[in-house]
């Protein structure tokens, strides 16, 4: 999913000096800490987790081979992972020349095999260009490459493009979002299943490997209108929310609960970034260049669809703004975003587009080592 508005930046103008989470959204009952109960669903509340983003952008004009952008975020996120980083997201495009990554499973199992605590995810896997089938297989595999550390966001993309470079009508993307959502809900059921669908057929299916997470990896379904957060309740997935909160976040809390589901059991994970510095003034203007750059994909791709970003309703957007400052004032602005909004995962861009990691690490570092627990302790 794209970072929304551009440019805008919730930033400190005085800086002042100063063990692995559970599945996603497969909270098991029996432990009375933080329960909730409902009429048909007692379920503990989930714990806050904080996590990285990445999308591999690289700019042509960067000076920075492929080979060593990948390098070096694996190593980084390695490093995190030591750090005690909770989550690992990726974003998926296709066909742009910068390499925006086209292909997240296999940096998923790249990364696993080199990690022990954080869980990967998909913020979002575009789900009309893939075969269901094959991806809950690839999902199978890294469930026990990483020792049940894996998850998924699922979304229908918006860009033009993309949907002639597959050979698939634009028109049929909710179809096969939906039919794709519930072929992997079958392969996550370990069960033997046949399904005949508008887009797919399959017959005596069975995944193997099985999964390691008892019902496969949790589902996220992202929402950018209100059919989006819908769906996302019929489905009784976690909720990737962006845009408005009354068409993106209300409507799915009031669908999971007239479905006898606690919203509060479930996840509500954004991409929110962090850049932890005691300079703004130095350290800022590197990464607000590489979100200009970021965000001009998105804008291209909602003029030419009419879609995607709602910039006619910016001022009632669920804020995803960069918050600048040091470690007390990145600590109040995000603490009061994850209780407005009942966020439950919070993730940061990793690499901005054109920058090393070299450049983050250290920003990163204050985030994961100073600014997480602090956020962890006032969720509760």
């Amino acid at each position: 999913m794209p970072p929304a508005e551009p440019g805008q930046v919730n930033k400190s103008s005085t800086p002042r000096r100063t063990a692995p989470s559970g599945p996603g959204g497969r909270m098991r009952s029996g432990s009375p800490a933080g329960e909730r109960q409902t009429g048909r669903e007692t379920m503990a509340r989930p714990p806050l987790r904080i996590g990285v983003a990445y999308d591999f952008r690289n700019p042509p004009d960067s000076g920075i081979a492929n080979t060593e952008l990948y390098g070096t975020i694996l190593d980084q996120v390695a490093w995190l992972d030591g750090l005690g980083l909770d989550l690992v997201w990726f974003t998926e495009h296709h066909f742009l020349e910068d390499g925006y990554l086209p292909s997240w499973t296999p940096v998923a199992a790249a990364m696993a095999a080199r990690t022990k605590h954080v869980r990967f995810s998909s913020d979002i896997c575009l789900m009309p260009f893939q075969n269901p089938v094959r991806l809950a297989e690839d999902l199978a595999v890294i469930d026990n490459l990483s020792n049940g550390r894996i998850e998924i966001g699922i979304g229908m993309g918006y860009a033009p493009h993309e949907f002639r470079g597959f050979g698939i009508p634009v028109k049929q993307r909710v179809s096969r979002t939906e039919e794709g959502i519930e072929v992997l809900q079958r392969c996550f059921s370990g069960e033997k299943f046949s399904f005949a669908g508008k887009r797919y057929r399959f017959e005596d299916v069975e995944i193997r490997p099985g999964y390691v997470q008892e019902g496969g990896p949790p589902i996220w379904i992202a929402a950018m209108s209100e059919p989006g957060a819908r769906r996302a309740a019929r489905f009784g997935a976690n909720l990737l929310p962006q845009g408005p909160r009354a068409e993106v976040l209300d409507p799915w809390r009031e669908d999971m609960r007239a479905a006898g589901h606690d919203p509060d059991s479930r996840r509500v994970g954004i991409i929110r970034s962090c850049l932890v510095t005691d300079d703004p003034e130095r350290d800022w203007p590197a990464v607000k260049q590489a979100e200009r750059y970021r965000m001009e994909v998105y804008l291209r791709f909602n003029r030419e669809s009419g879609d995607g970003l709602a910039t006619s309703r910016d001022v009632d957007r669920i804020p995803q703004s960069w918050v600048v400052g040091d470690v007390d004032h990145c600590v109040a602005e995000l603490s009061a975003f994850i209780a407005e909004y009942g966020v439950t995962d919070l993730v940061t861009w990793g690499v901005p587009p054109g920058m090393t990691a070299a450049q983050m690490n250290p920003h990163l570092e204050r985030f994961v080592r100073d600014v997480a627990p602090r956020l962890k302790a006032a969720a509760g």
